[in-house]
């Protein structure tokens, strides 16, 4: 059959790119249509290439079912990615959710390109920036009052994904997009910065990437969102390590971290000057049951263990001194040593992250509770009680 008398699906785009034709595959996040339109388009062009929108870590999440069982959950706390664990196994949990609805798992079409370009013998391209970077660019370049906000908008996601009443309406949202996509959507639209990081840029890299990609046929799976911006950007080469670039850290939050606790040391000293050695015991009370309390309520929201509890509560203190070690982090190892996650546990996450309860059930989802409450408490505490320890000085 000729390149002309192939019968490919409306949702494929196709373009001649110095003697090499790309067929670009545009897909609606869970819909079963997609998953078999990829199917039907690797097969009739029989592509030397399969391009995907995905990363490493998205595709190795996907595919790779038993990956849970090798996490090592002290490895994550002391490189301090509980916070960002907790976010993706949130977002997956609604994803799972509407898929259970629709009968469709969440990232079907692109595993369907991945399995059906091994089926034909076709070298699988993983074609989407990494999604730590992305993230990372997206926050990075963002201000103050953009992440606050953005910061807002995640925590009601988290609501959203123990929704048992799903409305069509959103279904056919994020159908139209791809997670990253729906998550920032809001953002995207109100913020140039955000929309550039999250899509522009990504338009950019996975043209690179598909146009880089070798044989005179290749087949690209990605987001609808995505096609127009890749036929544009693909018609040029150009150089993407500059999107691959972390942001510069800015200096004044590095300053803060240390100017704060700083600050409320030289408070304590001055008093004790000023008022005498009662007047700095009190103080320091004060920092301790305040920091100290506050920290401990959240691991006891996270119904963690009584020793958990005490740690926050003794660690708190100490290391709201230290901007190296957070209190979240400290009571964490100690709720994974007094409850070490079995690799039950972490095969049951698809299942315990289903539900809000589920979270709070599971010992590995437990520990990163601990670290996101106790964290949040302590960082509370900091400026409750160093803003009561400053009036008391001055």
């Amino acid at each position: 059959m000729t390149d002309n008398m192939l019968e490919l699906p409306e949702s494929v785009s196709r373009l001649s790119l110095g003697g090499r034709q790309i067929y670009i595959v545009g897909t609606a996040h869970l819909s079963r249509e997609s998953v078999e339109d990829v199917r039907r388009t690797i097969e009739a062009v029989r592509p030397e290439s399969v391009c995907v929108e995905l990363c490493q870590g998205r595709y190795d999440a996907l595919v790779k079912k038993d990956a849970w069982k090798r996490m090592n959950i002290f490895k994550i706390i002391r490189q301090k990615k509980t916070s960002l664990l907790l976010a993706q196994l949130i977002v997956s949990s609604f994803y799972r959710k509407l898929g259970q609805k629709l009968g469709v798992q969440p990232g079907a079409e692109m595993t369907e390109g991945a399995k059906v370009a091994e089926e034909t013998g076709a070298k699988l391209v993983l074609a989407d920036r990494e999604i730590q970077t992305t993230l990372k660019r997206v926050w990075g370049y963002a201000g103050f009052w953009t992440k606050l906000r953005l910061a807002f908008h995640l925590m009601a996601g988290i609501l959203l994904a123990d929704d048992e009443e799903i409305s069509e309406e959103t279904i056919e949202k994020i159908k139209r997009q791809d997670q990253l996509e729906w998550v920032l959507a809001e953002f995207a639209a109100k913020f140039p910065q955000i929309k550039q990081r999250l899509l522009d840029e990504r338009d950019v890299y996975l043209s690179q990437k598909i146009r880089e990609a070798p044989g005179a046929a290749v087949v690209a799976v990605v987001g609808a969102g995505h096609v127009e911006g890749i036929k544009k950007e693909i018609q040029t080469a150009k150089p993407v390590d500059e999107l691959m670039e972390l942001p510069p850290k800015a200096i004044w939050p590095r300053v803060l971290k240390w100017a704060i606790p700083a600050a409320i040391i030289a408070l304590v000293v001055w008093g004790s000057f000023k008022e005498g050695g009662a007047h700095t015991a009190k103080s320091i009370y004060i920092w301790i049951v305040i920091n100290g309390g506050l920290s401990a309520l959240g691991a006891m929201l996270a119904l963690a263990h009584p020793l958990t509890v005490l740690s926050a509560f003794l660690g708190a203190p100490i290391t709201s001194l230290n901007p190296m070690i957070g209190a979240g982090w400290v009571a964490a190892l100690v709720q994974a040593w007094v409850k070490k996650p079995t690799v039950a546990d972490f095969e049951d996450l698809p299942n315990a992250t289903s539900t809000i309860k589920g979270f709070w059930k599971n010992p590995v989802t437990k520990i990163l509770l601990v670290a996101a409450l106790a964290n949040l408490g302590s960082v509370i505490g900091t400026f409750v009680a160093g803003s009561w320890v400053a009036a008391r000085s001055l």
